[in-house]
C-alpha cells in the first residue's frame, strides 16, 4: 500500500506535527490499523478508504497509539494533502472528508483549512473537574482565568491562563490526569502570534501533542471574535522544539483552521 508521512502546521521542515497516512486501506482490519498506529508511535496515524457517504470524496479513520478518534485536526489536513498529492480529485471546489464525526469540509487555497465540526460537549466545567485539572497542571485555581468544555471528538477541556509565559512554564503531573485531555491557551501581549497553545493527552499514548488542529478548532469556537480577534495565528509546539503555526479564522459563524502541509516521507508499507 502507498504511504506518506506529512508534516502539518509548520513552514519549517520537520518542525510541525507529522501524521502517517496509509492509502487504499479498505481491506485492513481494526487490529491491523491499531497495530500500525502503535508501531509508528506518532500522535496520529490515518487510513484513507472509499467513502460510504455519496457526499464525501474519501473516508478517513484516525488512530492514536491508544485507540481510534472520531476526529482530529492535523490528521485531517495531512491526509487531505496526501490524498490530493496521490491524484485525488474532489467532486467540488472543496474537499469533503467522511470520518467518525461526520462530514468535514476542507477548503483549498494557499494552504488547506478545515471547517471546525460542531462541539459534542461545551459549556462550564464543574468544580470537581476544575480541581482535577489544576492538580494535573500543578496550578493553583487562582491562576486559571477561565475553563470550558470544547470537545469536538477527542475530549478536550479548555483552560485559559493569563499569558503565554504561564502556558510555556507548565510542568504537568501526568499521574494526576486520569482520562482528562487538557488544552491550555494563553495570550501574547503583542507581535504576530496571538496565543501559545499546549495539548496534554497522556491517555492517548502521547503526553503532549506537538500541534493540534482539533484543539485549536475548539479554542477558536470558544475565543475567536471575543477574547481573541476573528482572525489570528496560534503558536504551538514551542515546549517541544517545534514551530507550529495554526491559522484560525471566524467567518460567518464558522471557524476555519488551517496551516502548512508537506510530505516528508513517501513510499510503500507492507501490513
Amino acid at each position: 500500500m502507498d504511504f506518506r508521512q506529512v508534516d502539518v502546521f509548520s513552514s519549517e521542515p520537520l518542525r510541525g506535527n507529522p501524521v502517517a497516512v496509509v492509502h487504499g486501506a479498505d481491506a485492513l482490519t481494526d487490529d491491523q490499523m491499531a497495530a500500525f498506529a502503535r508501531w509508528t508511535n506518532l500522535s496520529e496515524t490515518t487510513f484513507l478508504l472509499e467513502p460510504t457517504d455519496p457526499a464525501a470524496d474519501y473516508r478517513l479513520r484516525i488512530w492514536t497509539p491508544g485507540g481510534e478518534l472520531p476526529f482530529a485536526g492535523h490528521p485531517t489536513l495531512g491526509s487531505a494533502h496526501a490524498w490530493l498529492e496521490a491524484g485525488g480529485v474532489p467532486a467540488g471546489t472543496d474537499l469533503v472528508q467522511e470520518c467518525g464525526a461526520g462530514l468535514v469540509t476542507i477548503r483549498r487555497g494557499d494552504t488547506l483549512a478545515f471547517a471546525a465540526p460542531p462541539l459534542t460537549r461545551s459549556g462550564p466545567v464543574d468544580a470537581a473537574d476544575v480541581v482535577r485539572i489544576c492538580a494535573a497542571l500543578r496550578l493553583p485555581e487562582a491562576a486559571v482565568v477561565e475553563t470550558t468544555w470544547i470537545d469536538n471528538g477527542p475530549g478536550w477541556v479548555g483552560v485559559l491562563l493569563a499569558d503565554a509565559a504561564a502556558v510555556l512554564a507548565l510542568e504537568p503531573d501526568w499521574a494526576a490526569f486520569g482520562d482528562l485531555k487538557i488544552g491550555v491557551v494563553g495570550p501574547y501581549a503583542d507581535g504576530p502570534l496571538a496565543v501559545e497553545v499546549r495539548a496534554f493527552c497522556p491517555g492517548y499514548g502521547m503526553p503532549e501533542d506537538p500541534v493540534t488542529g482539533s484543539l485549536n478548532a475548539g479554542i477558536g469556537q470558544w475565543l475567536a471574535g471575543g477574547r481573541l480577534p476573528s482572525s489570528y495565528v496560534a503558536s504551538q509546539g514551542t515546549a517541544l522544539q517545534r514551530v507550529g503555526r495554526v491559522h484560525v479564522e471566524l467567518v460567518d459563524g464558522d471557524v476555519w483552521v488551517g496551516g502548512e502541509t508537506r510530505t516528508t516521507v513517501a513510499g510503500t508499507v507492507d501490513l
